[in-house]
């Protein structure tokens, strides 16, 4: 019915002159005086000339619609592949398009260049800066005091920024990154978690880490990533207790007893930038980390909700894809 609609709209200009047509028509024979039955004779047959012309152009119009509809799911390859036009205004709105799709080609043939560019760049400067990082972590194990721990602390910081900043520029191609297989949770929340070990010593954190002996279907790198940026932030607003980690109804838990998160700050945790109240109190806060984190996890169809109370710590739940029923095993 829509699209009876639409195509009626489409075609109001000929029905418009119809109707005025037969008006007029009916309206002449009435002002001669003569008989009507050849004024709705010759109206009849006007309709029915006029019922023929629109089921063929009708269909016509549907068959376009039903190939516009078809290449817009995939508008890259769209100005290809347009049906052949049927008179000359139909021909400028092709040529129009086909024009745009080859400046759209283009333009994006450039944007990938530029990505692959600040890839390559990310990933050379990432690597490069590991070298005096590393160098600088051999020299501070041979000392043993109160500075070194500070120092310490401060180069895992930056070597987990400089990670960061790699991981930001991938997310904006993360499909061509990942490798979805079986992954042991255990293993990916034991990687994570001795990524952080200085961090919890220094800090003087407790870690709880129950038995995780389940698989779930993810990318292993993006995964232990998502978790690091949440031990990450459990750590960071954590000052006393520690952090426990264990499975409860098919998701994996990560709860801290940190400082909390308000009520009005809970749905903008993940919005990029966004620092809240916490941030405010951290200056060093980039809202960042956490907005990466929900990107990675809807890549990989990961539902991530927390629970949170100002003073009595957080509570982040990840779902895995079709864990809903049976994806722990």
């Amino acid at each position: 019915m829509i699209k009876l609609l639409s195509y009626l709209k489409y075609r109001f200009t000929l029905l418009l002159f119809f109707i005025v047509a037969a008006v007029l028509t009916l309206l002449v024979q009435y002002l001669a005086n003569q008989s009507m039955v050849y004024a709705w004779y010759t109206v009849g047959l006007m309709a029915f000339f006029l019922f023929l012309i629109l089921l063929i152009d009708g269909a016509r119009f549907m068959r376009h619609r039903r190939i516009l509809n078809g290449l817009s799911a995939t508008l890259y390859h769209a100005a290809r592949e347009l049906p052949e036009p049927k008179d000359a205004l139909e021909a400028d709105y092709v040529r129009c398009l086909q024009e745009l799709g080859s400046a759209y080609d283009a333009i994006k043939k450039q944007l990938d260049t530029a990505h692959n560019d600040s890839l390559e760049y990310y990933t050379l400067w990432v690597h490069q800066i590991k070298t005096p990082i590393a160098a600088l972590s051999l020299v501070l194990q041979k000392m043993d005091n109160d500075t070194s721990g500070v120092i310490k602390q401060e180069l895992f910081k930056i070597e987990q920024y400089a990670d960061l900043a790699l991981r930001y520029v991938k997310l904006t191609d993360i499909s061509s990154d990942l490798v979805i297989e079986r992954c042991l949770l255990e293993d990916a929340v034991a990687a994570s978690v001795k990524k952080y070990a200085v961090l919890f010593v220094y800090q003087k954190l407790s870690l709880d880490l129950a038995p995780l002996d389940r698989e779930v279907m993810s990318d292993k790198r993006w995964l232990c990533f998502i978790l690091e940026q949440i031990l990450s932030n459990a750590i960071k607003y954590t000052h006393e207790g520690g952090v426990k980690i264990y499975v409860q109804s098919n998701k994996l838990v990560i709860e801290d007893t940190g400082i909390g998160i308000r009520d009005e700050d809970l749905p903008r945790i993940f919005m990029k930038g966004y620092t809240g109240c916490n941030g405010r109190l951290d200056n060093r806060a980039s809202g960042i980390g956490l907005y990466l984190a929900k990107k990675a996890a809807d890549a990989l169809g990961i539902t991530i909700s927390v629970e949170s109370k100002v003073g009595a710590g957080t509570k982040v739940s990840l779902l895995f894809p079709e864990a809903r029923t049976d994806i722990f095993m």
